[in-house]
């Protein structure tokens, strides 16, 4: 199982008063939606009836026919056994008229939730009609109310679903979430994870906004999958237009909405992600404290819905291969200068607490460009000269004519302090020293250079009275891609918790910036560039030789596994098939399947790196600093993750 629910808003094209209309339309949305693979449906409020039946509520005559058209759309349940169904209608009880949800599956009525809070303000006139869930005497009715036989129907605000996979569903209905404490509220501090709302609200001037808000707000503050339905246009439009607005938001996220602003006789059918709210209640140490001072004082009843394992594959969910960069061009942007400034800010402050200059190893590539361009932003936001920041570029081997140049125009251009040390008569020296052929491309060869670098930033930053400014990315961080006490090391580190994947997108934002016009043109060039260590010999044409992601593997693919492995603890099996979904076309499964392997492994023998790393400033929601963020010991195997790679 991937941990997903399918969930239908239905909207039926109401006919007011007419029960035999309304039941039948509903049946034939719980027919589609069925098609469609959905666990659960819902309809809106008293769409039994139609909302807007006002004192026609008070007529027997239309209660008996609500209370048939409940028990024809049970019946029709039993044709579509694997989909829970709730809807709305208004219901008599111990002589008291309540607007109700109906919770049914498979030919039986599950439960009974009553809406609590009734408005009676401007238009709205419910307490006319109806009374709360806090008038309610009983706690449960028999089944004969609908002429359904003679078994107990549970009754209250209190009732939480347990639906297949042992998925919890709780129920509010519309002015229910507009006010301080909602129903929800309750339900999920008693271990609901999805909440849906039957609402019947009409459209007004910025409406449709302020109930996406509430919406979203309650999803996020909860923790949960939130479903909302409202009725559609064709209610009674005598003093005002219902919108039909349908819409379902995960943990503050909206995963779809209706499109139209005023609709009706339509389904929005939506996949979302269980296994998302129960990695983030796991984690979230303010949800388990307020369920156990909140908790007791409504505790909830629990009530078997269906039995049958959820259907949903997910493949209604969208998954982005690239999770930690925003889709939309516009609020990437403002993302890339939000972790731009918290960088520069981060700095800065380190900076002016040692009273420090900075002094940064320049190599031409991603990372190292743009902890200069973080250094430079510091210095503005300190109003210190540019010459504050020294830029030491240390060619070798490796070192490509196109970085060596870019890291040389860049310094120049920028105004900052610079100076060129080859280090390569001192690492001929060390092998020498340690005996080690230089014509054997090994990890010592590499790691000789990396390591040179190191103690000659560290002791230019003591030359110059500077610290070093670390230039590892998180990608790099997750695999161990450093060298231990080389590019390892540093006195503060600005991409620390900022993803290859992301690197590449911050830089492309700030060279729009008009402080970085002079070097726009370079830093477009070292976009272009291939990403790699350049710890190996350029080829004849003195053009790159070592790529890292022929050897380490793609970035774009290890950031997705981070993302999904470290931000929602999903399983192997999980991460791997959203990453054959989301690289369709690009990758196939047995190249997923290789990198995932490599993932793993590198990120569990790699710990041993990560445990003592300089400090750095975190910018997201996944960091791997030992001091607050990932704390594993550096012993821990990795076996029981391999080996359900190697099952896929």
């Amino acid at each position: 199982m991937l941990d997903y629910i399918r969930i239908a808003c239905a909207v039926p094209p109401v006919k007011v008063a007419d029960t035999l209309q309304n039941t039948g339309d509903i049946c034939d949305k719980i027919t589609e939606a069925d098609r469609f693979g959905c666990d659960v449906v819902i309809f809106p409020e008293l769409a039994v009836t139609g909302y807007s039946c006002a004192d026609l509520f008070f007529q027997q005559t239309l209660l008996d026919a609500a209370a048939a058209g409940i028990r024809e759309i049970c019946r029709h349940t039993q044709k579509h056994p694997k989909i829970s169904v709730a809807v709305g209608a208004p219901l008599l009880i111990a002589g008291q008229m309540y607007n109700c949800g109906v919770v049914m599956s498979n030919g039986v009525v599950r439960g009974i939730v009553p809406k609590t809070f009734l408005p009676n303000y401007r238009e709205f006139y419910e307490r006319r009609w109806f009374s709360s869930s806090q008038d309610m005497q009983q706690n449960a009715v028999s089944a004969s109310l609908f002429g359904l036989g003679d078994y107990d129907i549970p009754v209250g605000r209190d009732l939480i679903f347990r639906l297949g996979d042992g998925v919890k569903l709780g129920m509010e209905i519309c002015e229910d979430l507009w006010t301080p404490m909602p129903p929800s509220t309750m339900l999920t501090l008693n271990g609901a994870e999805v909440v849906v709302n039957l609402s019947a609200s009409p459209e007004a001037l910025g409406k449709r906004t302020y109930r996406r808000d509430l919406v979203c707000h309650q999803s996020a503050i909860c923790n949960c999958i939130y479903a909302y339905t409202s009725a559609g246009y064709t209610e009674s439009t005598q003093d005002m237009v219902f919108s039909g607005h349908t819409l379902v938001a995960e943990i503050g996220d909206v995963l779809n909405e209706n499109k139209l602003e005023l609709e009706t006789d339509y389904l929005l059918v939506q996949d979302a992600d269980i296994g998302r709210v129960r990695s983030e209640r796991r984690k979230n140490k303010s949800i388990r404290d307020a369920e156990a001072l909140y908790g007791k004082i409504e505790p909830a009843r629990f009530v078997d819905c269906s039995a049958a394992p959820l259907r949903s594959d997910g493949t209604l969910y969208k998954v982005n291969k690239l999770p930690f960069i925003p889709a939309d061009q516009q609020t990437c942007a403002q993302r890339c200068n939000t972790v731009f400034n918290i960088q520069s800010a981060g700095l800065a402050q380190r900076l002016k607490t040692i009273g420090a200059k900075a002094v940064i190893g320049i190599s031409g590539g991603l990372d190292s460009t743009l902890a200069l361009l973080v250094a430079v932003e510091a210095m503005a936001k300190l109003g210190r000269p540019m010459t504050d920041v020294w830029g030491v570029t240390m060619p070798c081997f490796g070192t490509s004519d196109r970085t060596y140049k870019n890291s040389l125009e860049l310094m120049e251009r920028l105004g900052i302090s610079s100076k060129e040390i080859s280090i390569k008569d001192a690492v001929n020296t060390h092998f020498r020293d340690i005996g080690h052929d230089p014509k054997v491309h090994n990890t010592t060869y590499e790691n000789a250079q990396a390591r040179e670098r190191t103690q000659i930033l560290m002791d230019y930053a003591g030359e110059v009275g500077g610290i070093v400014v670390g230039t590892g990315d998180l990608s790099e961080l997750a695999l161990g891609w450093c060298t231990y006490n080389g590019d390892h090391m540093s006195m503060y580190g600005v991409n620390a918790s900022i993803p290859k994947t992301m690197i590449r997108q911050v830089i492309a934002t700030v060279a729009e910036h008009p402080r970085f016009a002079a070097v726009r043109e370079i830093l477009w060039d070292i976009l272009d560039t291939p990403i790699s260590p350049e710890l190996l010999p350029p080829d004849a044409s003195g053009k790159i030789a070592q790529q890292t992601e022929d050897l380490v593997g793609p970035y774009a693919l290890h950031d997705f596994f981070l993302y999904y492995i470290l931000r929602y603890d999903y399983t192997p099996r999980k991460v791997y098939a959203l990453a054959c979904r989301a690289f369709k076309g690009e990758y196939d499964g047995d190249t997923v399947k290789k990198w995932l392997q490599v993932f793993y492994r590198r990120f569990f023998t790699q710990q041993f790196k990560r445990s003592c790393m300089p400090d750095g400033v975190k910018v997201g929601s996944i960091s791997l600093s030992p001091r607050g963020d990932w704390r594993m010991p550096s012993d821990a195997a990795a076996r029981v993750w391999l080996e359900e790679v190697e099952s896929l």
